[in-house]
């Protein structure tokens, strides 16, 4: 991996941390009761299987019940759905993405050979990708994924599916837009909010977005992490902020003072937090990420982008990765 501050190579380095971030937390995600955390996995040091059963999982009361075959994205995993102590990512191996980021992938894959984003061709491949079968392995589908096609199912046009949706999940695709269009494209941030607009109507969702996008290009074109995080966070976090959290453990952090749970409230800047707290340190920071549990994956976009920018990514990581070659390619 080149470790220089090209902005190209930078831009990937940081996508291919969102996707490490992830691939790590992955087998924790969700975990609240972060006693039952380390007694499955002990201390996060890397790549690990998901086990069942799943102490926190709430998969069994969550539902959905397409209303046709033709908007039918559970398929397979749907008889695990409503079932108790199912892992989230029962089927993926070490080293493997969740849904959102394999979704990340099919983005970055198809912006770069086309070398723009275009809304309608997008959409049509993100709806050929949920409803094919075999093209993931994961058993839970974000509420966002539901929501759009259940407005699918109902005769909406795909550009008027989206939901409002709160979660930080929705972040998810703001790496691969910066890798995939190099941090210089003029016109970055707007086609960054167009995209996440598709699935996400949140202002708040939104906002963050555009605040990762920022906060990437600037990074990636070699300015300093914590820096950037400061200029470019306002409304988000704050210097005082930062000094008081930074006297406390992370898990005190998000868990006492931030949620660790998927809400963007809470969640981005608990996101921002880790990221400048290990600024230097990409391996500590996407392992502390997914060592505080709750939903590390999607705070795992955040964290892994910045820490990827901002320095190098250690090779473990890299190989471990098993969508990592559809990316530095």
């Amino acid at each position: 991996m080149n470790e220089t501050k090209d902005p190209v190579d930078t831009s990937r380095q940081a996508f291919l941390g969102s996707l490490i971030a992830d691939a790590v937390a992955m087998p924790v995600h969700w975990y609240y009761d972060r006693q039952a955390l380390a007694r499955d996995h002990g201390t996060i040091t890397g790549y690990l299987a998901p086990k069942n059963p799943h102490p926190d999982s709430i998969l069994w009361r969550s539902s959905y019940i397409a209303a046709s075959p033709k908007t039918d994205i559970l398929r397979e995993q749907a008889r695990y759905w409503g079932m108790r102590g199912i892992h989230y990512h029962q089927f993926l191996a070490a080293g493997e993405n969740t849904l959102n980021q394999l979704l990340a992938v099919e983005l970055f894959e198809m912006v770069r050979r086309d070398r723009d984003h275009d809304p309608k061709r997008w959409l049509d491949r993100y709806i050929t990708f949920m409803l094919a079968p075999g093209s993931h392995r994961d058993t839970y589908v974000e509420e966002y994924h539901r929501g759009f096609f259940t407005n699918l199912a109902a005769d909406r046009k795909p550009i008027n599916c989206g939901v409002k949706d709160v979660h930080i999940g929705g972040l998810v695709p703001v790496p691969a837009l910066v890798a995939a269009l190099g941090p210089r494209h003029p016109d970055l941030r707007r086609i960054v909010r167009l995209h996440v607009s598709l699935t996400h109507k949140d202002d708040e969702v939104l906002d963050a977005a555009d605040v990762l996008t920022k906060m990437l290009i600037h990074v990636c074109q070699g300015e300093d992490l914590r820096t950037a995080i400061l200029d470019h966070a306002d409304g988000w976090i704050s210097a005082a902020k930062i000094r008081d959290w930074d006297r406390h453990a992370d898990d005190v952090v998000v868990g006492r003072f931030l949620s660790p749970a998927c809400y963007i409230p809470d969640a981005f800047p608990a996101a921002l937090f880790l990221a400048w707290r290990y600024a230097g340190d990409f391996a500590a920071g996407v392992c502390a990420n997914a060592q505080v549990g709750g939903d590390n994956c999607h705070r795992g976009a955040v964290v892994g982008s910045l820490l990827g920018a901002g320095g190098p990514v250690p090779i473990p990581f890299l190989e471990g990765l098993r969508l990592g070659a559809r990316v530095s390619a």
